[in-house]
């Protein structure tokens, strides 16, 4: 079974972190033009982030961030929260067919 820390390497966090962080600015910048999917999107790369940072901390040694867990289900649950709301939609958006 391999170590945990054999399963990430720093330089690959470091380009998952940047990629996170672009898809981010995308959404905040796009954020007028389909508000509810960007900030959903914005959300959820918020999360990615803060595992690739914690799991960054880990590999470097030294744990900076504080409350992790609080910041990641916060933002897990606005996500979480669009998500729903975007389900009752479409179930009521879709017409009742009869036969």
């Amino acid at each position: 079974m391999k170590n945990a820390q054999d399963q990430f390497d720093i330089e690959t966090l470091k380009l998952i972190k940047n990629r996170l962080d672009y898809i981010y600015s995308i959404a905040k910048s796009y954020n007028s033009e389909n508000p509810e999917l960007m900030d959903t999107i914005e959300s959820l790369a918020s999360v990615a982030n803060m595992f690739a940072k914690i799991r960054l901390e880990e590999l470097y040694g030294n744990i900076e961030t504080s409350s992790p867990q609080g910041y990641i289900v916060s933002k897990l649950g606005n996500s979480y929260s669009r998500m729903k709301n975007f389900e009752k939609q479409r179930d009521t958006d879709f017409p009742i067919w009869k036969l």
